[in-house]
């Protein structure tokens, strides 16, 4: 487990104390929906039962160890404080009735912490994107320098990119956060649908459309997955980081605080360790996405193979997301961004980034594509193999000069033409300033 790294509202919804709490409560509107609902018996009961039910963990604990069953362990606890009430408590309910549907409670705690968490890293990264939105550097594909692109578009991406992953575990809370309380293999045999309708409603969630004994797995399976993929957004950005802090590149920079070492044996090291922390827990997040998968299929109307595993992927799994939103949002809050290298980078090249301009400007002028491309390449070549200015060897180029002039070609050797649809790209993605 991972709690140790956890702020600690996360870790209180994990708890005993509360997976008991909810289930109490549980049981409490359950039988206050059998006499407000089904007049079962007076209210009052429902009153007098409410001020005395209460549980002990360490009780809970010590009956388990007698019971070898959680559930039972749980029932016998508070049926103790209880007294002649205990003849009203758990009727018609099975003991996943309470587990599911504390555990969708559960799961609707931590997605309102993880939301919360997503939204400040979203004003942060839409900070840095509006800050940088015309900071022109190079873009690269396949690690390689390509054409040049605005440093705020790396941020406006993953802005972009944050928004869907919210998106995506709004849908999943959705269908998880679902409870049951059919019975034990989903026929409402004991308790009717508005039993159920009533305890849901009252726990801000909704009843789940079918059910056996279980809430279907592929749920929950749909949930650790919209975190798995959230968790592969941040590795993607931790990586870009990692890259952009590269000693032969170092365009940005992790923070690096007074004191802080980065070997112990190399004292001049600074290293990445935040966003290679995130590349590592991606991974451990994408394992429980599979961990989740595997659970979908149970033997018939239940089994219990699906449980030892929730017990630990979900709670770890809303942990350790919460902590990698919360460690990247300090991160970038904090990362030291340098112009004056991305500008050097951004002529690394001697001008080659600009070989598919002088290409298309070669072809408006009527120039068969390939013939175009086999004198831009050519001088490209020979740019990329001396060391030598592109411009220059292209404005000794008699072929090309027959189409372009000079100052044409000045122009086209200008990195302005590649910004100049960015504001619309922000306008896409709501980032308008």
């Amino acid at each position: 487990m991972i709690e140790r790294y956890t702020r600690e509202p996360m870790s209180e919804i994990w708890s005993d104390e509360n997976k008991f709490g909810l289930m109490l409560e549980i049981e409490l509107l359950t039988a206050e929906a059998q006499a407000v609902v089904l007049k079962l018996f007076p209210e009052n009961v429902v009153a007098e039962m409410r001020k005395r039910a209460s549980f002990d963990v360490k009780r809970i604990s010590e009956l388990e160890n007698v019971t070898n069953h959680d559930i039972v362990a749980f029932i016998q606890n508070v049926s103790e404080s209880l007294g002649e009430y205990a003849a009203y408590f758990h009727k018609g309910l099975t003991s996943n009735d309470l587990i599911d549907t504390a555990f969708a409670v559960q799961i609707k705690q931590a997605t309102e912490i993880i939301l919360k968490d997503i939204d400040k890293l979203l004003s942060v990264v839409r900070q840095k994107a509006i800050s940088y939105k015309d900071l022109i550097c190079i873009g690269r594909t396949h690690g390689v320098h390509a054409e040049p692109i605005t440093f705020g578009l790396k941020f406006a991406l993953f802005y972009d990119e944050l928004a869907r992953a919210k998106r995506r575990i709004l849908l999943a809370l959705e269908d998880v956060a679902v409870g049951k309380l059919s019975g034990a293999v989903g026929n409402f045999a004991h308790n009717p649908p508005q039993i159920e309708a009533y305890v849901c409603e009252k726990l801000g969630i909704k009843p789940c459309s079918i059910t056996t004994q279980v809430v279907p797995r592929d749920r929950h399976a749909s949930y650790i997955t919209s975190l798995a993929l959230l968790g592969a957004s941040i590795e993607r950005f931790a990586i870009e980081i990692r890259h952009l802090q590269r000693t032969e590149v170092l365009e940005a920079e992790e923070p690096f605080k007074k004191g802080q070492k980065g070997s112990s044996a190399m004292p001049h090291k600074r290293n990445p360790i935040l966003s290679e922390r995130l590349t590592g827990q991606a991974r451990l997040l994408r394992s429980y996405a599979l961990a989740a998968m595997e659970d979908v299929a149970l033997w018939h109307e239940r089994d219990i193979s699906h449980s030892s595993v929730e017990r630990v992927v979900f709670p770890d799994a809303t942990i350790l997301v919460d902590y990698m939103l919360s460690k990247l949002k300090g991160l970038l809050e904090n990362l030291n961004v340098y112009p004056e290298n991305i500008k050097r980078n951004l002529n690394l090249t001697n001008g080659l980034i600009y070989s598919q301009s002088l290409l298309s400007a070669l072809m408006d002028k009527g120039v068969e594509r390939m013939k175009a491309y086999e004198w831009v390449q050519r001088n490209a070549m020979m740019s990329w193999n001396e060391g030598t200015d592109f411009l220059s060897l292209v404005k000794s180029d008699k072929e090309i000069l027959k189409h372009i002039s000079e100052d044409e070609l000045e122009n086209i050797f200008s990195p302005d033409r590649f910004v100049k649809n960015i504001g619309e790209i922000y306008r896409r993605i709501g980032l308008d300033t």
